[in-house]
């Protein structure tokens, strides 16, 4: 079943555009959105990021207010993942991208359907959006994104690279 809907954390966020690969997210899905404590998050706490100048001038995303739901406020997880969190767990239809691993460990205890930046990067393959899995992961651990080199293995391998 083709995924067309998320919802997006800050972190996904953040690394995406630092790594100019933000075209992928629209080429990939049709509805996304981003809790208002996100979009806070990256377009007023990092002012100066790539982020943060490029987001609020794109068109691709909704904005939406999001009440943090008690059972998830109970992890103690930060706003944004609480929000993300929270939305998916009232709406089933959307998949979480988040690499927070507290938050995706929630998510799998409330059985919500998750996505991690390395899977994005494998769906915009996929789909003829890049060229090379290895390629987009070199670029987002230049703007500073952390994967260890099993998982950058295994994504590389799941895309066909190994």
């Amino acid at each position: 079943m083709p995924i067309d809907e998320i919802v997006l954390n800050a972190s996904p966020l953040i690394v995406i555009f630092k790594s100019e690969l933000e075209d992928i997210f629209p080429g990939l899905f049709s509805n996304i959105v981003i809790p208002m404590s996100v979009y806070k998050e990256v377009t007023e706490n990092l002012k100066n990021d790539r982020a943060a100048v490029i987001l609020p001038n794109t068109n691709w995303y909704k904005v939406i207010d999001v009440k943090i739901n008690d059972k998830i406020a109970a992890w103690d997880l930060g706003k944004g993942e609480s929000t993300v969190l929270s939305f998916a767990l009232e709406h089933k239809q959307f998949k979480v991208v988040i690499d927070d691993f507290a938050a995706r460990k929630c998510a799998k205890i409330f059985n919500i359907d998750l996505l991690g930046t390395g899977s994005i990067l494998i769906l915009a393959k996929r789909k003829g959006l890049i060229s090379s899995v290895g390629d987009a992961l070199q670029k987002l651990k230049v703007s500073g994104f952390w994967i260890s080199e099993n998982l950058e293995i295994f994504l590389k391998t799941k895309a066909g690279e190994c």
